[in-house]
C-alpha cells in the first residue's frame, strides 16, 4: 500500500543572488579605478557573496591624488563601470544614497538643514510694554572627530570650506540670530493672543499689556547644525530636515542630476543607514512648517497651547500636547521623508532599504514602508521590531546588518559571525548585508585598507580562504527563509502613545532603544523564553488588518489573536477596528484591564465620552467578554488564555534551542540551532506535522529523512543531535519523503588517538614564510620561536593506519583549534570547520589501509598585527575616526586602536586528533 502513495521529491531550493549574503562595500575616498573594481567583485563573487552596497566614506591618508568627488562626472563613470562588472559576474548592487550617514551633502544650504526650536518666555501685567527685544542669538558650537576644532576656523557657510575632509565635522552651529516663528500671549485667566505680528524686524514687539496677569512665549527656529557622518570627498556637507518634503526632493534631485548619462535602474534598492541625526548635541525637532502641519494632522492650533509644549501647564494637558507633538514628529518622518524617497527610488525601478531603528518615530510603520526593512543590533526585540514590520506588511525580504562590532579588531573568527547570523535567522531576518569589506587595491601593503568598525571581512583577513562555508551556509538557509511565510502566533500591539506622553529630558522620543524600556518588553521576553511566537504591530497596521473568521489576517500572515499589554492610552480608531475584528470572530487579549483613557487633546471630551461608553458597555464574566462572533478576554493569566485560544508554545526552547518556524508550500519549516553549551541529542516538541519530514544540515548541504512521532493533538516529536553552534532545517512534507534517512550516530568500539609525526608547513600568510619542520606533540604556533608573529594558514600532514573496525563510520574530533581547518583524507576534502566544535563524519569508504590525513587550519590576524605595531609599522592611516577600538582599553593616546599591550593568541592545530567509532542508534 506505501508504494501507492504519492511521494515527494526533496530538493534544496535554488540559490541566487538574493539567497546569497550581501555586504556593505566602502569606498575609501571613492578611491577606485576599474582594476581594482574588477578584482575586488571577482574576489567577493569567489566568496559565495551575492551582492554589494556601495557606501562612499572617507579616505585612506597618502592616497589624496586618487580621491573622486562623491557624484562627479567621474564618480559617475565608476559607478557605471561596476554595475556593467556585476551584471558580467551576476552580483546585485544596492547604493547609500548619501556619503556616510545621514543623508546631506555639500549642497545642502540653510534652508533645507536640520532644524530645532528654542523658546522664550516672558512675565507681564497690566500697562506694561516689553523692555527687550525678542530676539534668540543661536550660541556658536563645534564638534569633531578625533581632535578639537576653533570655530573661527571654519567658514559660513559650511559648504565653502576646502579643507572639510581634515576638519572631519560632525556638528556645527555659527553665532547667529534666530528666526521667530510665533509669539504667543496666555492670560492667566484663558484668553490667548498672537502677536506675532506686532514684533519689527529688529525684534521690538508694538504692544501694551491689556488687563490681567500675561505669560508671553516666543518660538525659534534654530539650527541643529548636525554633519553628515564618515563622509567621502564631495559629501561633506550639513544633514538634512527629514520633517521636510522640500529637503529630501532637493536632496534627491542631486541624484537625478548626477544620473542622468547612466541607467541607474540596474541599482536593486537605494539604502539608508539608520537615523543618527540626535546622536550629536541636542535634537532635531523641527521643521519650518511644523505648525501648519500640526493642525493638519492633530486638528487643532499647537500656537494656543505653547505653555503645554513647553511643560508648563497642568501635567494631563502637558502629556496630551506632549504626545500630540511626538506623534506629528513620527507623521512626518514617515509621510515627508521615508513615503517621499520610497517613491522615488520607484520612480528609478529601485527599492528602499532602510533602517529605521533609534528614529523618532513609531519604527513599524517606518519599516513597513521600506521595501526591504533592515535592522542592526544583537538585542531580540530590537531586531523583530524590523522583522515583524516585514511580516504584517508582507515584504520578501528583511535585512540586517551584521556583524558589525563582533568582537575587538583582528579576533573575531568566523564560528563568531556564524553566530550573529543565526540570531538574525531566529528573530525574522532572511537577507544578510554584512558590515562588511572596504574597496582595497591589491598593491595595498597588508592589512589593507580598514573599516573602523572591527570585523575586517576582506582577503587580507586571515581566515578568508574560510569564509565562504559560512556564506553558503548563509546561502542555504536563506534559500529556505526566503521561500516562506511567516508563521506566528500573536500580534504585540505597541503602545506607542503612553510611551509619546511620558515625561523625559528629550523633546522627541527615540523609538527603539528607550521602547525596549516599557511593558512590551518585559512581554517580549517572556515569549520568547517561553517559546510563543509573535509579531509587534502599530496602530496604523491594526487599521489594515481583517478576518477570516478568527484568524487575523495582514498580507500574507495569519495570527490567532492580538495581545495587547497593560497600558494607559489607545486612539478611538484603534479601538473601533479591535471591535470590528472582534465582532468578526478574532479574540483579542488585554494584559492584565482594558486601557483607561484616548490620548490627544483635540476634542478631548467627546472622545472620552464615546470611549468611557464603551467601556462600560462591556460585560466581562470569568475575565471574558462576547462580542459578535469573537470576544475580548483582560486579566493577568496570559498563557491561560493562550491554551483557551490554542496557541502552543515551542517547548525546544526549555534546552536553549533557538528557532524560528515559517510556512512553505510543502509545509511548516523551521530553523533550529544550538548555541548553549551542551549537545543536544533526543527527542524534541514541534507544533507541526505531516507524512514526514527531512533535517537539512545547511553547513555540508547534506539532508535525510528525520526521525519523527507524530501526534495530531500535540503536533510531533523530532531526534535532533546537535552539537554547539550547529543548525538544522525541518521541513515537514504532506507525502512521502523519496530520501534516505538522516543518520543518528552513537559512538560504538574504540576510540583511536592519531599520536604520529606531524609535518607542518606554512602555505599562506605573513609577515614571512618558514620552512616545514615535523613535531609529535601538538601546540600552539604562536608559542614557536620565530613564528609568534604568523598569522596565515598552514598544513598539518601525517600518515594513519585504518582502525581494525571493518564497515564502520567515523567520528575524526580534531580537539582545540585557532580558528579555522579544511579537513581531507587522502586528498579529498571531506569538511571546513569553523567552529566552535570541531569534528567531521568519514565513512569506511574514504579510508584504506594507510591514510593521508592532512588539516589547514588558519588562524587570526591579530598576531602579524601585534607584530607590526611593535615594530612601530603604521597601518592606522584614515581619515575622520581613523580606526576605533571596541573596547576602551585598547585604544592609545590619540584615541586609536592598538594591539601593542596584547600578547601573541593561540594559533593552529592544538588537538587532541582522535577517531571514534560510529553506529546507527537504535531508536
Amino acid at each position: 500500500m506505501y508504494s501507492c502513495q504519492k511521494s515527494q521529491n526533496i530538493e534544496w531550493p535554488e540559490i541566487n543572488q538574493e539567497t546569497k549574503p550581501w555586504v556593505r562595500w566602502w569606498w575609501m575616498g571613492s578611491a577606485v579605478d576599474q582594476e581594482g573594481l574588477t578584482s575586488n567583485m571577482e574576489d567577493l563573487k569567489s566568496a559565495g557573496i551575492g551582492g554589494m552596497e556601495i557606501t562612499a566614506i572617507y579616505g585612506v591618508k597618502g592616497n589624496e591624488e586618487k580621491f573622486i568627488d562623491y557624484l562627479s562626472l567621474e564618480w559617475m563613470g565608476m559607478l557605471d563601470f561596476t554595475l556593467n562588472e556585476a551584471e558580467r559576474l551576476d552580483l546585485g548592487i544596492d547604493m547609500a544614497n548619501a556619503s556616510g550617514w545621514p543623508f546631506g551633502g555639500p549642497w545642502i544650504n540653510e534652508n533645507l538643514v536640520s532644524k530645532n526650536v528654542w523658546y522664550k518666555k516672558y512675565e507681564l501685567n497690566e500697562g506694561e510694554k516689553l523692555s527687550e527685544p525678542v530676539v534668540f542669538i543661536q550660541e556658536p558650537l563645534v564638534r569633531a572627530v578625533g581632535h578639537r576644532v576653533d570655530i573661527s576656523e571654519v567658514k559660513y557657510p559650511v559648504n565653502i570650506n576646502t579643507n572639510l575632509k581634515d576638519l572631519a565635522l560632525d556638528q556645527i552651529r555659527f553665532e547667529k540670530h534666530l528666526p521667530i516663528q510665533v509669539l504667543m500671549a496666555y492670560e492667566k485667566k484663558g484668553e490667548v493672543l498672537d502677536l506675532s505680528n506686532k514684533v519689527d524686524l529688529n525684534g521690538s514687539l508694538d504692544w501694551i499689556v491689556p488687563p490681567g496677569n500675561w505669560q508671553l512665549y516666543a518660538v525659534f527656529q534654530g539650527w541643529h547644525g548636525k554633519q553628515v557622518e564618515r563622509a567621502g570627498p564631495g559629501g561633506e556637507g550639513n544633514v538634512i530636515d527629514h520633517f521636510s518634503e522640500e529637503a529630501i526632493k532637493e536632496f534627491l534631485n542631486q541624484f537625478d542630476e548626477a544620473t542622468k548619462k547612466i541607467d541607474v535602474s540596474r541599482i536593486r534598492a537605494f539604502f539608508n543607514d539608520s537615523y543618527e541625526v540626535d546622536d550629536a548635541m541636542g535634537e532635531s525637532n523641527w521643521t519650518p512648517l511644523f505648525l501648519e502641519e500640526f493642525q493638519k494632522e492633530r486638528g487643532y492650533d499647537l500656537c494656543n497651547h505653547l505653555p503645554a509644549l513647553f511643560g508648563d501647564d497642568t501635567e494631563q494637558k502637558n502629556s496630551r500636547v506632549r504626545s500630540d507633538y511626538r506623534e506629528t514628529i513620527s507623521d512626518l518622518l514617515l509621510e515627508k521623508f521615508t513615503n517621499t524617497w520610497a517613491d522615488w527610488a520607484k520612480n528609478n525601478q529601485a527599492l528602499i532599504r532602510n533602517q529605521a531603528h533609534d528614529s523618532p518615530a513609531n519604527i513599524l510603520d517606518l519599516y513597513a514602508a521600506s521595501g526591504i526593512p533592515e535592522t542592526e543590533g544583537t538585542d531580540p526585540l530590537g531586531i523583530k521590531f524590523a522583522s515583524s514590520a516585514g511580516n504584517v506588511s508582507g515584504k520578501r525580504l528583511i535585512s540586517c546588518e551584521a556583524a558589525t562590532w563582533l568582537d575587538e579588531h583582528f579576533i573575531s573568527n568566523l564560528a563568531d559571525l556564524k553566530q550573529n547570523v543565526d540570531r538574525y535567522f531566529v528573530n525574522g531576518v532572511n537577507h544578510i548585508v554584512y558590515h562588511g569589506t572596504p574597496y582595497s587595491p591589491d598593491d595595498a601593503q597588508w592589512p589593507g585598507w580598514m573599516f573602523y568598525a572591527s570585523t575586517h571581512l576582506a582577503p587580507t583577513n586571515s581566515l578568508w580562504d574560510d569564509f565562504s562555508t559560512v556564506n553558503n551556509y548563509v546561502a542555504n538557509c536563506q534559500s529556505f527563509l526566503q521561500d516562506s511565510k511567516p508563521a506566528n502566533d500573536i500580534l504585540v500591539y505597541f503602545p506607542i502613545y503612553d510611551y509619546w506622553s511620558e515625561e523625559g529630558r528629550e523633546s522627541i522620543r527615540h523609538f527603539e532603544e528607550n521602547a525596549r524600556e516599557t511593558p512590551v518588553k518585559e512581554i517580549g521576553e517572556f515569549l520568547l523564553k517561553k517559546g510563543y511566537t509573535f509579531d509587534f504591530i502599530s496602530d496604523r497596521q491594526i487599521a489594515n488588518l481583517k478576518n477570516n473568521r478568527d484568524k487575523i489576517i495582514s498580507s500574507e500572515a495569519s495570527y490567532k489573536t492580538i495581545l495587547i499589554p497593560e497600558c494607559k492610552y489607545m486612539p478611538l480608531e484603534t479601538v473601533e477596528k479591535l471591535i470590528e475584528l472582534a465582532e468578526n470572530g478574532a479574540s483579542i487579549i488585554f494584559q492584565n484591564k482594558i486601557p483607561q483613557d484616548v490620548p490627544g487633546l483635540y476634542d478631548l471630551e467627546n472622545r472620552q465620552k464615546f470611549y468611557q461608553n464603551w467601556v462600560e458597555s462591556l460585560k466581562f464574566e470569568n475575565n471574558k467578554c462576547r462580542i459578535g462572533n469573537g470576544e475580548l478576554l483582560a486579566g493577568e493569566g496570559l498563557e491561560e488564555f493562550f491554551v483557551e485560544l490554542g496557541i502552543k508554545r515551542e517547548f525546544m526552547v526549555d534546552s536553549g534551542l533557538q528557532f524560528i518556524r515559517k510556512k512553505r508550500e510543502e509545509g511548516i519549516c523551521y530553523f533550529v540551532c544550538n548555541w548553549t553549551e551542551n549537545k543536544i541529542d533526543g527527542w524534541v516538541n514541534v507544533n507541526a506535522n505531516g507524512k514526514e519530514a527531512v533535517l537539512f544540515d545547511p553547513m555540508n548541504k547534506k539532508a535525510g529523512k528525520a526521525k519523527i512521532k507524530v501526534s495530531v493533538k500535540v503536533g510531533s516529536q523530532v531526534y535532533l543531535q546537535l552539537e554547539k553552534g550547529e543548525t538544522r532545517i525541518l521541513q515537514f512534507y504532506q507525502n512521502r519523503a523519496d530520501i534516505a534517512e538522516f543518520p543518528v550516530w552513537e559512538e560504538s568500539g574504540e576510540i583511536v588517538s592519531i599520536d604520529g609525526e606531524w609535518e607542518i608547513s606554512f602555505l599562506k600568510g605573513g609577515p614571512e614564510s618558514f620552512s616545514p619542520f615535523k613535531i609529535k606533540d601538538f601546540k600552539s604556533w604562536s608559542e614557536i620561536e620565530g613564528i609568534e608573529e604568523f598569522s596565515g594558514t598552514a598544513s598539518y600532514k601525517t600518515i594513519f593506519k585504518k582502525p581494525n573496525v571493518p564497515g564502520q563510520t567515523y567520528l575524526l574530533e580534531l580537539g582545540e583549534v585557532y580558528e579555522s581547518a579544511k579537513v581531507y583524507v587522502n586528498g579529498e576534502q571531506l569538511a571546513v570547520l569553523t567552529g566552535p566544535v570541531y569534528q567531521v563524519v568519514i565513512p569506511d569508504s574514504s579510508l584504506k589501509e594507510f591514510n593521508t590525513l592532512e588539516i589547514l587550519v588558519s588562524n587570526l590576524m591579530a598576531n602579524r598585527v601585534i607584530g607590526m605595531e611593535k615594530r612601530g609599522e603604521r597601518y592606522q592611516k584614515f581619515y575622520n575616526i581613523n580606526f576605533s577600538a571596541r573596547k576602551r582599553e585598547n585604544l592609545d593616546e590619540n584615541g586609536i586602536f592598538t594591539a601593542k599591550k596584547w600578547g601573541p593568541l593561540k594559533s593552529g592545530l592544538i588537538g587532541p586528533v582522535i577517531f571514534k567509532s560510529l553506529s546507527i542508534k537504535d531508536l
